[in-house]
């Protein structure tokens, strides 16, 4: 079974290129594998960053108190509550 690989191009200074050069070599991996890795590492990143709420300890505190005693309904939200039972259950 042949693995399917996708090609990466990009433009970049020379004075970008000889850094990411000896970042390599320091690292004993190819230019390739390191900026592969380097991408990698901050896309997973960034998806982390886009997709994960994190919350300091006091604001776990209140968010888990807010779930086990939710604030009681405002009366407009109650009303209009009522009336959607009340449109689903006449139909």
């Amino acid at each position: 079974m042949t693995a399917t690989r996708a090609r990466l191009e990009a433009r970049i200074d020379p004075d970008v290129h000889s850094l990411i050069k000896q970042a390599a070599a320091l690292r004993g991996s190819t230019v390739t594998d390191f900026v592969v890795t380097a991408a990698r590492v901050a896309a997973q990143q960034t998806v982390e960053d886009a997709t994960l709420l994190r919350l300091s300890r006091e604001d776990q505190r209140r968010f888990a108190e807010a779930l086990m005693a939710p604030p009681q309904a405002a009366p407009a939200l109650r009303r209009a509550r009522d009336h959607r039972k009340r449109l689903l259950t006449e139909g």
